[in-house]
C-alpha cells in the first residue's frame, strides 16, 4: 500500500534526513514509526502524503504519486500533523465544510468517538483547550475512514486517560484493507496498539519487524546480573536488578517493551541488524 524506493531527504544539500530508504507496507496493520527527536520522522511523514518533494528516490500510496496530490489521493488518505490548527468555528460547522471531501465519512462515528473522548459534540472548537482539539482532529480522522491514515505525535497534548481512549478506538477502527502509520518518540504511548515497528536512526531503517517477530528474536526479562552476559543487548538498573533486552536463545515468550526495545535498537544498532538481517 505504501512502497518507498530509494528515498532521500534533506532541507539543505549535502545534509539528508534520510538516504536511500527501502520501506514496504501493507494494510491490515499499525505501524508505529519510532525515532529521537531530529531523526526525520515528521519530514518522512511529511513526504508521504505529499506535502515534501524527495530530493531522489520514489514513493507510491495506493499506486499514487504522492506529489502529483490527485483528487482520488487526498480523498482516500488522512495525515494529523503534530502542530495542529483548528478554525475558529463550531465542531458542526467544522464537519459541514470539511466531511465532503471524504466519500466514506461516518457523521455517527465521528460523535461516537467524541462521546469516547468525552468532547462536547456542539462544542465551538475556540473555547476548547488544545488536548480536546486534538480530540476533535483524531475523531474525526477516524470517522473519515480513509484507507491510509497517518498520525504524527497525535498523544501530544492528551493527558493519561486520553491516551488509553486513544489506543482503544485507534485499535477498534483499524479494517483489513486500512493502514495506520503513528509516528512518536513518546514510544510508551504505542504500548497494546501498533503490531509492526519502524526505528529511523541515523538517515536509515534500522529496523522494520512485526512484534511477533521482535518477541521470536529478543527476550525482555529481568537478571539479577547483566554485566559480562553475551546475550544482552541494553540493561538497566531495576529494584529486582537489572531490566534487559537479550537474545532469546531459548525461545522464551515474554511482552515486547517498545521503550527498552528502541533504547536497544539505538544503543546497538550492528547487534540488532544482525539479529533481524
Amino acid at each position: 500500500m505504501i512502497h518507498l524506493d530509494q528515498l532521500s531527504f534533506g532541507y539543505r544539500k549535502g545534509q539528508l534526513l534520510f538516504n536511500k530508504l527501502h520501506l514496504h507496507l501493507e494494510a491490515g496493520h499499525i505501524y508505529g514509526l519510532l525515532g529521537k527527536n531530529g531523526a526525520g520522522k515528521s519530514s518522512l511523514l511529511r513526504n508521504i502524503v505529499g506535502l515534501l518533494y524527495p530530493n531522489e528516490g520514489s514513493i507510491k500510496v495506493r499506486g499514487f504519486d504522492p506529489q502529483e496530490r490527485k483528487p482520488a489521493f487526498l480523498q482516500n488518505i488522512y495525515f494529523v500533523p503534530e502542530e495542529i490548527y483548528l478554525p475558529s468555528v463550531s465542531i458542526s460547522k467544522y464537519l459541514a465544510v470539511q466531511a465532503p471531501f471524504y466519500p466514506k465519512f461516518d457523521e455517527s462515528q465521528f460523535r461516537y468517538y467524541l462521546t469516547e473522548f468525552d468532547v462536547p459534540p456542539d462544542s465551538h472548537i475556540p473555547n476548547l483547550s488544545f488536548g480536546q482539539r486534538k480530540k476533535v482532529l483524531i475523531a474525526f480522522a477516524l470517522a473519515c475512514n480513509t484507507d491510509v491514515l497517518i498520525m504524527d505525535e497525535p498523544t501530544n497534548g492528551l493527558d493519561i486517560p486520553s491516551k488509553k481512549q486513544f489506543r482503544k478506538l485507534l485499535a477498534s477502527a483499524l479494517r483489513e484493507d486500512q493502514l495506520m502509520l503513528i509516528s512518536t518518540h513518546q514510544v510508551r504511548d504505542l504500548d497494546n496498539l501498533i503490531d509492526s515497528v519502524i526505528v529511523l536512526e541515523d538517515r536509515e531503517i534500522l529496523l522494520h519487524q512485526s512484534l511477533s517477530r521482535v518477541s521470536q528474536q529478543l527476550r525482555f526479562a529481568t537478571l539479577n546480573q547483566a554485566e559480562n552476559d553475551q546475550r544482552v543487548l541494553y540493561a538497566e538498573p531495576s529494584l529486582q536488578g537489572y531490566t534487559v533486552v537479550m537474545e532469546n536463545l531459548e525461545q522464551q515468550e515474554s511482552k515486547v517493551d517498545l521503550e527498552r526495545l528502541f533504547n536497544a535498537a539505538t544503543q546497538n544498532p550492528e547487534r540488532i541488524r544482525q539479529l533481524f538481517n
